[in-house]
């Protein structure tokens, strides 16, 4: 399946580049989020018309993306969790807790863009977590899970 890209995709391509997917992944992704079209005759005159729109929001959300990235260089998240005594959380802090937790420190982040390629965090201490803001921006957060004080 021939497609246009609307946006940058991670891995495949830029605005305006055609490349060839396999039929699902057009399909079911690339298509229905509209970020990417069919390369018909008509749709590549479509395109080129819009171009210069296109590329002018995809600066709009990387320079975004940049401004938070920037907002988020210094800071350091803490989240209490109940504890063991050897420092093992009953449960664990997942993507929600952390963008949660984000949030309400004034810093925005939905849950899609945490990523902990390890899985969820289970210990008490220091951990290193990536915020994935663009296909261009990713950030290192350190988050400090602290153990819940018992009465």
């Amino acid at each position: 399946m021939d497609v246009i890209l609307l946006q940058k995709v991670a891995n495949l391509g830029t605005i305006g580049d055609r490349v060839k997917v396999k039929s699902g992944y057009g399909r079911n992704f690339l298509l229905p989020s509209g970020k990417a079209t069919l390369a018909t005759p008509t749709n590549v005159a479509r395109f080129e018309v819009r171009r210069a729109e296109l590329e002018k929001i995809a600066g709009e959300q990387l320079g975004g993306a940049q401004g938070r990235a920037a907002g988020l260089a210094d800071f350091r998240l803490s989240i209490t969790a109940k504890a063991g005594s050897e420092g093992k959380l009953f449960g664990s802090v997942g993507t929600t807790d952390i963008a949660e937790a984000c949030t309400a420190a004034g810093h925005p982040v939905t849950r899609s863009e945490v990523r902990l390629p390890a899985g969820p965090l289970r210990s008490v201490g220091e951990h290193q977590v990536t915020l994935h803001l663009h296909t261009d921006v990713e950030v290192t957060l350190s988050v400090t899970i602290v153990a819940e004080e018992q009465a």
